[in-house]
């Protein structure tokens, strides 16, 4: 083994010769389906794309294998398209090589989901969306779960285009904002118009031009008027009558990104977001137009969503509402089954209504480590459901941070008390190995999970109190090695609670039997061999909570051999 000593070595600059000045450090701010994170560019070719082999690895369907690139050359940053299949964009506009500047915004692909905001350590900060601080971030969640208490009622869309209205006037300080939405024929409709304050214009109809709005819905492309007074007339007379100056409007998309090679990117156009003003240049800053560009794509699934759920209220019954809403609950967990180079994992979620608290959760990191959750929030039905949602946005958010287990439950906590949510707690498991074994966890209240060696079984206790109870609360976390082989189960108190026939409860050491009688067998094996204990033992009974059960085997390096997918 050869150890290497960094040493700084002072170089004294010659005399007549002019000296260049060092090239600033740079970052990316990355957003994409994961959340939001930072990255250094500290390499002087830094790749990008869908293969774990690159400096900066993103899934995605219109994320090529080998997508990008930024060089460091002299006198600056250069961006380079590596052949992709659906483009890179620099600003807006595709490119296949181009100089990089302080608050460029690269996106990748045709769908916008995936954006990269280029900062120099040494130049002023840029204001954008994906600037803003995790508290900020947090604050967001806040205001969209109160924009969704309107779900217990038949507002729901109402509620939702007031949100996203008065979000939109927000961040662009404009004056005015419309959302027109696409009828069965394809036809816009007016839906709503709001004014700063939260004020609902009066009116039922578009008093401004429908030409603009049509365009825009009908190429799918924002469209930002500087000056009306600068085009002809004709078609924009009503909004000059208004005194009208300046108009932004960009599409309303529902993009789902199949995360297989090549794959199609399905594209569904819903409407249109609508913003005017009179002030010349209010609307015309690039980091504002971004701005809105990505609130209109969070704006568009929301929007899809509540009419989804007015048209399964309208035409369901209660039963039919709750399979629906099962259906959405097990659509926000992740694909039981994740296999990566050094492990395998399997999970699986049962509630013992149609929707309920359980989840798990897991978390590819930058550092080529995986992250992986189990938690169990307090109560059953629709309302723990809710909580649970809001609870793994957050959690996915400041996981993909590179926060430590501790420090992200920490994060979570504070977001639960910050809501302000009355008897609504939730217990919580999350765990960080990377390649070479070292496993650092943190267990907030949580059933301890249990690790299973060559030398015995290992209860993983230590971290802190229940999440949501108390604000300042402080949370631990224990560190292990992990060798191949080994294996860790985490559950919900669903398995070990689960009651007989004659209300006897399973019970820890049934749980550490059935996984000791599974030892070589496979992850997925041994779940279903829980799941199949569990449910041989309440036979008769009726189950009184949700079960969740996650089985991760660390390999080692094993599978790390030319796997480049």
């Amino acid at each position: 083994m050869v150890l290497w000593q960094s040493a700084t070595i002072a170089v004294r600059p010659v005399p007549g010769l002019p000296t260049a000045p060092p090239m600033p450090d740079a970052r990316l701010e990355v957003t994409d389906a994961s959340g939001r994170r930072v990255v250094p560019i500290n390499k002087p070719v830094f790749s990008i794309g869908r293969r774990s082999g690159n400096d900066l690895q993103i899934t995605g369907g219109d994320v090529s294998r080998d997508h990008a690139e930024i060089g460091r050359e002299e006198g600056g940053f250069v961006l380079r398209d590596r052949g992709s299949r659906f483009g890179t964009h620099l600003n807006g506009e595709a490119v296949m090589e181009c100089p990089l500047k302080h608050g460029d915004l690269v996106r990748l692909g045709k769908g916008g989901g995936v954006e990269l905001l280029f900062l120099l350590e040494d130049a002023p900060s840029v204001t954008s969306r994906q600037t803003a601080s995790a508290v900020e971030d947090l604050h967001q969640v806040s205001a969209l779960l109160e924009g969704l208490r309107a779900l217990g009622s038949g507002r729901v869309l109402p509620e939702v285009l007031a949100l996203v209205i008065d979000s939109a006037l927000e961040v662009a300080s404009a004056e005015r904002g419309f959302i027109m939405l696409a009828d069965a024929d394809g036809m816009l409709e007016f839906k709503i118009a709001r004014g700063k304050g939260r004020v609902t214009l009066p009116g039922s109809g578009f008093s401004t031009s429908r030409k603009i709005p049509e365009q825009v819905f009908a190429t799918g492309q924002a469209r930002m008027v500087a000056d009306l007074l600068e085009g002809a007339v004709g078609d924009n007379a009503n909004t000059l009558m208004l005194g009208i100056r300046q108009v932004f409007c960009t599409p309303l998309k529902v993009v789902r990104f199949v995360d297989q090679a090549d794959a199609p990117v399905e594209e569904k156009r819903i409407g249109v977001l609508y913003l005017d003003s009179q002030k010349r240049g209010a609307l015309a800053s690039p980091a504002t137009q971004s701005s809105l560009e990505m609130l209109a794509t969070e704006a568009a699934m929301a929007i899809e969503n509540a009419r989804l759920y007015r048209q399964a209220l309208e035409k369901a019954k209660m039963e039919q509402e709750l399979k629906i809403a099962a259906e959405i609950q097990q659509a926000l967990l992740p694909d039981a089954q994740h296999k990566g180079t050094f492990f395998e994992a399997v999970a699986q979620s049962v509630p013992c209504r149609s929707i309920g608290g359980d989840f798990f959760d897991y978390v590819e990191l930058a550092d080529a480590g995986f992250g992986f959750a189990v938690g169990d929030v307090a109560g059953k039905g629709a309302p723990a459901a809710l909580l649970t949602a809001v609870i793994q946005g957050v959690f996915t958010a400041l996981a993909t941070m590179g926060l430590s287990p501790s420090q992200t439950l920490s994060g979570v906590n504070q977001a639960i008390i910050a809501r302000a949510i009355e008897s609504r707690f939730c217990t919580a498991f999350y765990a960080v190995v990377t390649p070479d074994g070292q496993l650092a966890c943190c267990n907030a209240g949580h059933n301890p999970p249990m690790v299973f060696t060559k030398t015995g079984v290992r209860r993983l206790e230590k971290g802190g109190l229940i999440l949501g109870m108390f604000e300042h609360a402080a949370f631990e976390q224990e560190a292990l090695a992990l060798e191949p082989g080994d294996i860790l189960v985490g559950f919900s108190d669903g398995v070990t609670e689960a009651m007989s026939a004659s209300g006897e409860e399973y019970g820890e050491d049934r749980l550490r039997a059935c996984i000791e009688a599974a030892a070589g067998k496979s992850p997925q094996e041994m779940l279903d061999g829980i799941f199949l204990s569990v449910r041989e033992f309440s036979r008769g009974a009726e189950q009184s909570d949700d079960i969740t059960a996650l089985v991760l085997r660390y390999d080692g390096r094993l599978r790390a051999s030319g796997d480049g997918s």
